[in-house]
């Protein structure tokens, strides 16, 4: 037998009027907030802080000075037709200056005298985004064609 059929017809309201007491909603207060609009055909800017480009860090003459062995080292065995060590002597280069555009064209230029052209242009692509002189961005450029 349901509940409702039990309760005498006069505890129904009591019952209902106790149950709106355990709702979780309480109004909002203070007053609304107000939404501004601009009139139309006004056309407002956001002042934005001008944004001045930033040159690429500077090396530092440590790494140059750590890595410049490697790299002789690589373009003597990579004329020797060494281009598995070439590359292994860049890769260790490559650790102590990630950012340094010689070694990408060193690496290009050892993957294409290898044959692997596809993996010359993209090392030497990805190369450009560090060099720092006009003859090291054009020297890239032409291997990333």
């Amino acid at each position: 037998m349901p509940i409702a059929t039990r309760l005498p017809r006069s505890a129904l309201p009591v019952l209902l009027l106790a149950l709106s007491g355990c709702t979780i909603y309480s109004p909002p207060q203070g007053p609304a907030p107000i939404e501004t609009r601009p009139e139309p055909g006004v056309v407002t800017q956001q002042k934005q802080p001008p944004v001045a480009p930033q040159p690429p860090p500077a090396r530092e003459p440590n790494a140059v000075a750590a890595y410049s062995g490697l790299v002789s080292k690589a373009r003597a065995a990579s004329a020797q037709g060494d281009y598995n060590g070439a590359l292994s002597l860049l890769e260790r280069a490559q650790r102590i200056d990630p950012d340094s555009a010689e070694i990408y064209l060193e690496l290009a230029r050892t993957y294409a005298a290898q044959g692997q052209m596809e993996q010359a242009r993209a090392t030497a692509a990805r190369g450009t985004l560090y060099c720092r002189s006009q003859s090291e961005c054009e020297a890239l450029r032409a291997l990333a064609r």
